[in-house]
């Protein structure tokens, strides 16, 4: 008989269920269906316009189904609540550079939700902050106005962001666009550590085949018209010793 813990490792974190879109009448998916299980590591690779972007915002609750149902965590999305499981980077080209935040609070910005939006920063947040911001070996500059960073310094900081909350689940829209070659294999050896030792799963949208191919195989598990999902299971518990985001997850 399977451990409990062993049986856990296969729920589903991600369900979507006949999902489609459309934008101004131009459908964008159609009847999409796919499951992501818990330590799963997804990557989706796709022409301009296939509609991986718009299947991340919907995943995140940022756009509404056209038509379909999407559940996380074992819950429709219309009725989840517990958004700060999860983490999400967008694609750079969303950010408005005329922002007037610092980077520390950006990074900050990743632990508010409607239960904490008023609440007063705790020794316990700013430490969790300290972490994401040494992680991503941006806490030098976490002074500065987001605006004034280079486009990896940006993207350090959205990552931190959205590992703040130690989440569950992590979703990426091509995190690594705007980041030089050395960082962005910095960034994929850091996240597939985290997938083999952390209790993680990983849903990102890349343009780099060669990357999602060398470590998530070369034959996509499913394809939805112009998308392809490649896919690696760990249900094996690796757990990593170090509890610490800082000492178990920094890079170079």
């Amino acid at each position: 008989m399977k451990s409990l813990a062993a049986q856990d490792c296969h729920q589903n974190i991600i369900e979507i269920d006949n999902v489609s879109f459309s934008y101004r009448n131009q459908k964008v998916l159609s009847d999409v269906n796919f499951a992501v299980k818990e330590r799963d590591f997804v990557g989706i690779i796709g022409s301009n316009g296939a509609g991986k972007s718009t299947l991340m915002k919907m995943i995140v609750g940022l756009l509404p189904t056209e038509k379909g149902n999407i559940n996380l965590f074992g819950q429709p999305i219309e009725k989840f609540k517990d958004w700060e499981r999860i983490g999400y980077v967008p694609q750079k080209n969303n950010f408005n550079p005329l922002f007037p935040a610092t980077v520390r609070e950006v990074v900050l910005s990743g632990m508010y939700n409607n239960k904490a939006l008023f609440r007063r920063v705790s020794r316990n947040m700013k430490q969790q902050c300290d972490d994401a911001l040494e992680v991503m070996r941006i806490q030098d500059i976490a002074g500065k106005r987001i605006g004034e960073l280079s486009g990896g310094q940006q993207q350090r900081a959205f990552l931190a962001r959205a590992l703040i909350n130690h989440p569950d689940l992590l979703v990426l829209d091509e995190p690594t666009v705007g980041i030089d070659a050395e960082t962005q294999a910095s960034f994929f050896e850091l996240i597939t550590h985290m997938h083999a030792h952390h209790h993680m799963t990983f849903l990102m949208v890349s343009h780099d085949l060669d990357m999602i191919e060398g470590y998530l195989g070369t034959t996509p598990k499913q394809k939805n018209g112009n998308i392809q999902f490649f896919v690696r299971h760990s249900h094996d518990l690796q757990n990593c010793d170090e509890r610490n985001l800082e000492h178990s997850l920094s890079f170079s």
